[in-house]
């Protein structure tokens, strides 16, 4: 049987009709898919440096009236969407750094190093995923209002972001399921050399796990990125808010198209990370060769 048979024979491609069908629909589909993923973040490159009249009247033309790159240098100077976006930035970085201790020391634990009791810790952390966010909201928000032994307030500053974005059981959960999957044989090899818990998981396990690691990091960033309760929540001072805050609230003070222009602006990132990381997605779930005879 050929290996690259499908629900169409050789003999039926052979047949005009079926062939130009069959391309048609795969155009159809792809052409589909481009307007529904793409369209709107497209509108949204072309509408920031389109004029607000234009924007109002004709949504869907291509600059009737020529382009407007003022927008972006309003909305980056004017608005202050440069304070904003570093705002965004370090919440993000914060956020990122604070998972990716997180859940790979808890993985590494949980999968490594196995506890005598880490079955009934995993059934914990799992249970964590049925309860529903919105429940826990005002307990962590009284937790960062008074958090314990610290004995001061953690509203109005990056930790109330930072520290609770390290409870996330689905990244431990992840990584540990990826750190299952390494082969064993490795770690073995690194023990009878010498090499201790903390040389293990620094020199071994990390190196290994670049993949999950990187996978790990598009969720926290662009979950930290498009936040919006929270930091609303324990943020109040609008010098310290991240966009996703800011921008809703400066929407009826400024014009639309400098507006369009500031969430533009927003989906930078987000998207440099997809483009950067998506090699991580197709080609890391193998181990590249990790054990070798």
């Amino acid at each position: 049987m050929s290996a690259d048979r499908g629900i169409l024979s050789p003999a039926d491609w052979r047949r005009p009709r079926i062939r130009i069908a069959t391309r048609a629909t795969h155009i159809v589909l792809l052409v589909s898919l481009f307007v529904v993923g793409l369209g709107p973040i497209l509108w949204l490159a072309k509408s920031a440096i389109t004029p607000t009249q234009d924007t109002l009247r004709t949504p869907l033309a291509l600059w009737p009236n020529g382009m407007d790159w003022e927008n972006l240098i309003t909305a980056w100077t004017r608005v202050e969407i440069d304070k904003f976006f570093l705002n965004t930035v370090l919440i993000a970085a914060g956020v990122w750094a604070v998972q990716v201790l997180v859940a790979t020391t808890a993985g590494y634990a949980l999968s490594v190093l196995r506890p005598r009791y880490g079955k009934i810790i995993v059934a914990f952390v799992l249970a964590t995923l049925f309860v529903p966010s919105i429940v826990l909201l005002v307990p962590l928000y009284l937790t960062i209002v008074d958090p314990p032994l610290l004995g001061q307030s953690l509203i109005n500053t990056f930790w109330a972001v930072w520290l609770p974005a390290g409870a996330n059981a689905f990244n431990v959960l992840l990584v540990m399921r990826f750190f299952d999957s390494l082969p064993r044989e490795v770690f073995e090899a690194a023990r009878v050399d010498g090499a201790g818990n903390y040389r293990l998981f620094w020199s071994v396990v990390l190196p290994m796990s670049k993949p999950i690691i990187g996978v790990v990091s598009v969720f926290a960033v662009i979950g930290a990125w498009k936040d919006f309760l929270w930091p609303m929540l324990v943020l109040p001072d609008p010098a310290i808010q991240p966009l996703s805050v800011r921008l809703p609230a400066l929407q009826q003070f400024i014009e639309l198209d400098v507006f369009l222009a500031a969430l533009a602006i927003s989906t930078i990132i987000p998207i440099a990370l997809f483009l950067v990381f998506q090699r991580l997605f197709l080609n890391g779930v193998g181990m590249g060769g990790a054990v070798k005879g």
